[in-house]
């Protein structure tokens, strides 16, 4: 039987199960397949922080949000299509997304009487007709992956792994993805375990088997590859973008770098994926904790490297004291911040934009640095120059503000050309800067960027003191003179303030619009989005977004001005816009909610057309 193949334009799927389901790996699998088959795409993972919570359990549900479209797409989506569900946990936890007519695909098996007491359902779901709004596949993909591979000689419990296989397969099958790809992944990842890895295809084989013969689906779909400008893409996530961004900043640079990083969610794989390019004389030191991780990165930056330290909101606060001496050293240092949900350790694999007041007042005295936050997945590589550029060009630490969204979210990126980069490179001071020819200055600025001479230690004749206590303009020694410290404290400020950056962009279709959504970091995406459908139902509304967050661009507050209401979307209770109203006197719109989620397009739609109307 030939089943009919139905064209659509975009799909929202979730993949949702226990933390030992391998929805993760699923995920990403599936998004592998798409990315590779050319459609527009973008994802949101999101997972428990326990290491392993209760089987079963609501806690312990983890989930992989795809949307992918034939055209552009900003967001993965505000509500899925379909619902993969491993288990009732994972039914419950999501449920409540799903609109009205979505595709259920639940594993039957696991719908027992223990597992459904565990999250309080007293009838099974699947049988009792309260999931008649939706359309419901019960599959068991249990049982259906233990039967298809009898033949290994594999455990029973090895066998029941593989339904996530299974069940990739199936939904490979329903959307017409690429099989080749995954089938060399398992046998690569599985390569010291021939039986298992012959036991996952067979596994995920089965499942597309599966779809194409059952008449439990009569109906596959088609979604065709988006059309993007020439070029070679992949599929980029947040961390791995940002680590890539900083090994072309070194080799732009023509410095080593240096990351000195202690392990924490979610910016370790920053350190995983910078551990991979020795042969760029990249050189990853995984501390014992946090203030050793920056100290080393510092201390790099004084040996002439390009020092680098990631981190999490908890580690920036432990960093601060080190950060203060960069700055008062004046050394360039990179502190990438993936911010998670806070206080304290918080909701670690859950995402915010709580830390942007700490970034920049998180230290003692006045000591101002550099702050950036990149607005996508792939943006994370321009950010990461971008921050490199700023550190070297100026002699100061920055801080890069990513989040866990971005971090963990992925979409397709156009892998840039060498050509394509800036030359961000700044020659080593080598010879006596002072007026008789045989003196240094350590403290002797460029007249234009008032960035200090960075001498490495060891170069004859430019020996000089370095440390936290305060040193004298110019000569670099220790001074306790009250105009000094008034000088130093100014030009240091002054430094920061002159940093050249872009003026802010506006976009402003008709450039007739009296609302103005602005926004910064992750939140680009769903204000985009909801920017969209607002102008598609006829109203008119501009869109800016704010990379350089100190200092900021300079035409900033003319922007501002120039439109009868500015409203700023934040994923905290209004750090940007407190910034704003101080600097600037707008009577900035605030909208604020701090969910551990990224905002919703049709949330941000509404609002946007809440404040229009309210004119």
């Amino acid at each position: 039987m030939t089943k009919q193949v139905q064209q659509l334009d975009r799909v929202i799927i979730r993949f949702a199960g226990d933390s030992g389901d391998g929805m993760q790996l699923t995920g990403d699998r599936f998004t592998a397949e798409t990315a590779s088959f050319g459609n527009d795409l973008s994802t949101l993972p999101n997972f428990p922080a326990e290491i392993r919570a209760p089987a079963g359990t609501l806690p312990g549900v983890s989930s992989f949000q795809l949307h992918f479209a034939d055209h552009d797409i900003l967001t993965p989506g505000d509500a899925p299509n379909v619902l993969v569900a491993m288990n009732p946990a994972a039914l419950k936890a999501n449920l409540s997304d799903l609109p009205r007519g979505a595709d259920i695909i639940a594993n039957a098996d696991e719908f027992t009487k223990r597992n459904l007491q565990k999250v309080g359902y007293d009838v099974n779901p699947l049988e009792d007709d309260s999931l008649a709004e939706w359309r419901l596949h019960s599959v068991p993909l249990t049982s259906l992956t233990v039967k298809a591979l009898e033949e290994f000689d594999i455990s029973k419990k090895d066998a029941e792994r593989a339904k996530n296989m299974f069940a990739l397969g199936l939904l490979s099958w329903l959307y017409g993805r690429p099989v080749e790809a995954t089938i060399k992944f398992i046998e690569t990842k599985f390569a010291k375990k021939p039986e298992i890895a012959k036991s996952n295809v067979a596994a995920f084989n089965a499942g597309y088997n599966y779809g194409e013969t059952t008449e439990a689906f009569s109906v596959s779909y088609e979604i065709k590859p988006a059309p993007l400008s020439a070029g070679v893409y992949r599929n980029i996530s947040g961390n791995q973008a940002l680590a890539l961004g900083l090994v072309a900043a070194s080799v732009q640079s023509k410095l080593p770098l240096f990351l000195g990083s202690y392990p924490i969610t979610p910016a370790s794989d920053i350190l995983h994926e910078l551990s991979k390019h020795k042969r760029f004389g990249i050189r990853t030191f995984q501390a014992e904790d946090e203030i050793a991780g920056v100290g080393a990165a510092l201390g790099a930056a004084f040996g002439g490297a390009l020092g680098v330290t990631t981190t999490s909101g908890p580690g920036v606060a432990l960093k601060a004291e080190t950060v203060g001496l960069a700055v008062t050293t004046e050394l360039p240092l990179i502190v990438v911040d993936v911010q998670r949900a806070g206080p304290s350790t918080g909701m670690p694999t859950k995402t915010e934009q709580t830390d942007l007041l700490m970034a920049l007042f998180g230290r003692n005295g006045e000591s101002p640095v550099p702050v950036i936050a990149p607005a996508t997945p792939s943006d994370c590589f321009d950010a990461a120059v971008e921050a490199a550029r700023i550190a070297i060009k100026y002699r100061t630490p920055v801080m890069l503000l990513s989040d866990g969204y971005l971090a963990n979210g992925s979409e397709p990126w156009k892998v840039p050309s060498q050509a394509e980069l800036p030359d961000i490179s700044v020659p080593y001071t080598t010879e006596p800067n002072g007026d008789d020819g045989t003196t240094f200055l350590p403290f002797k600025r460029d007249t234009e960027t008032l960035a200090r001479p960075w001498a490495i230690p060891g170069t004859p004749g430019l020996e000089h003191r370095i440390g936290g206590i305060e040193k004298a303009d110019g000569t670099g020694n220790i001074s306790y003179d009250p105009n000094n410290h008034d000088l130093m404290v100014r030009l240091r400020q002054a430094k920061i303030d002159g940093i050249d950056v872009p003026d802010l962009e506006v976009d402003d279709p008709d450039g007739d619009a009296r609302v103005l959504v602005l926004g910064w970091g992750s939140t680009y995406g769903p204000i985009a989005a909801a920017a969209r459908r607002v102008r598609r139902g006829g109203h008119k509304v501009a869109q800016a977004h704010l990379r350089h967050l100190n200092p900021f661009p300079k035409n900033i507050g003319e922007v501002l001005k120039s439109y009868d209401k500015v409203l700023l979307p934040e994923i905290n209770l209004g750090q940007l816009a407190l910034l704003l109203r101080a600097k600037y006197l707008v009577d900035i719109i605030s909208y604020n909610r701090v969910r551990g989620l990224p905002f919703k397009a049709e949330e941000l739609a509404g609002v946007i057309q809440e404040v229009i109307e309210s004119e």
